[in-house]
C-alpha cells in the first residue's frame, strides 16, 4: 500500500526494515475522496497528514472573480499536507483531481515516530524541502517562461515525478487533468492552452489521447522547457 512512498523516500536516501516498519505503524486508516472535492480547506486546524495512495491531487488558492490557481500537483506516494503537522493549518486547499485514496497519519503518531527516528525525521524534513523547491520552479514559470514553455517544463516534470514512482510506461503516462486544470497550473485561458496544445502535438513533441500522455521527443521537449530535474533533488545522500 506504501511501496509508492518509500520508492520516492529510497531514491533520495536508504529507509532501513525498522524505519519501513514504523512508517506503516504510524498510519490510522485509508480513506476514499471523490473528484473535484476539496479534501483539506485552507484555514482548517489540521491533527492529521494525509498520503496519497491513488488518484491525483492538486495544492489550489480560490480567488474572489470565482478562478482557481494550481501551485503544486500531487501524485500516488507524495504526502500532501506534511507541512501541516508544522503549521497545524494550510495557507491553500488540497483538491482531489480525480478519485483518489489516501493514508491517514494522525500527528501524534508522526511525532512519536521521527522522536523515535531521527534518521526518518530529516528525510521528511528533505521532502519538505523538495515542495518547496517545485514551488519555486513553477514560480519561474510563471513568471518568465513563454507558454510553450512552461507547459513543456510541465509535462516533463510530470513524467519524472510519475516514473519515480512506477506511473509510466516508457515516455506514457495517464493524465488527467481538462484543459481548464492546465491553465490553472500555468496562469494560462484554456483558449491559450488549447493553442499551446496544438502547437506542441505539431512540432512532434507530445500526444495526448483519452486521458493519457505520451512524450515523442523528451530531449526537444526538455530544450524547450529549459527543464533540468536537478530542482527535484534525485540524487540518493545519507540525511
Amino acid at each position: 500500500m506504501l511501496e509508492a512512498h518509500l520508492k520516492k523516500l529510497r531514491i533520495r536516501d536508504d529507509i532501513s526494515c525498522e524505519e519501513e516498519a514504523a512508517i506503516r505503524a504510524a498510519m490510522l486508516e485509508v480513506r476514499e475522496a471523490e473528484a473535484d472535492t476539496t479534501v483539506v480547506r485552507h484555514g482548517r486546524e489540521l491533527h492529521e497528514s494525509l498520503l496519497l495512495l491513488d488518484g491525483w491531487m492538486a495544492r489550489t488558492t480560490s480567488m474572489a472573480s470565482g478562478h482557481q490557481q494550481i501551485s503544486e500537483l500531487q501524485y500516488c506516494g507524495d504526502f500532501v499536507d506534511l507541512h501541516g503537522f508544522t503549521l497545524k493549518r494550510l495557507d491553500h486547499n488540497i483538491m482531489a483531481i480525480t478519485a483518489c485514496r489516501y493514508a491517514v497519519f494522525p500527528h501524534e503518531r508522526l511525532r512519536v515516530m521521527l522522536e523515535k527516528h531521527p534518521h526518518l525525521a530529516r528525510v521528511y524534513w528533505l521532502m519538505t524541502n523538495v515542495d518547496a523547491a517545485i514551488h519555486r520552479e513553477w514560480t519561474v514559470s510563471l513568471g518568465r517562461r513563454t507558454a510553450p514553455s512552461r507547459m513543456a517544463h510541465l509535462f516533463c516534470e510530470m513524467l519524472t515525478r510519475l516514473r519515480i514512482v512506477g506511473k509510466t510506461e516508457g515516455n506514457s503516462f495517464e493524465m488527467p487533468l481538462t484543459q481548464q486544470e492546465l491553465g490553472d497550473c500555468l496562469g494560462l485561458t484554456s483558449v491559450h492552452v488549447n493553442r499551446t496544445l496544438q502547437s506542441l502535438r505539431r512540432q512532434g513533441l507530445i500526444k495526448l489521447d483519452r486521458g493519457c500522455a505520451e512524450i515523442l521527443d523528451l530531449p526537444a521537449l526538455k530544450t524547450l522547457g529549459e527543464f533540468d530535474d536537478d530542482y527535484l533533488y534525485l540524487e540518493k545522500r545519507p540525511r
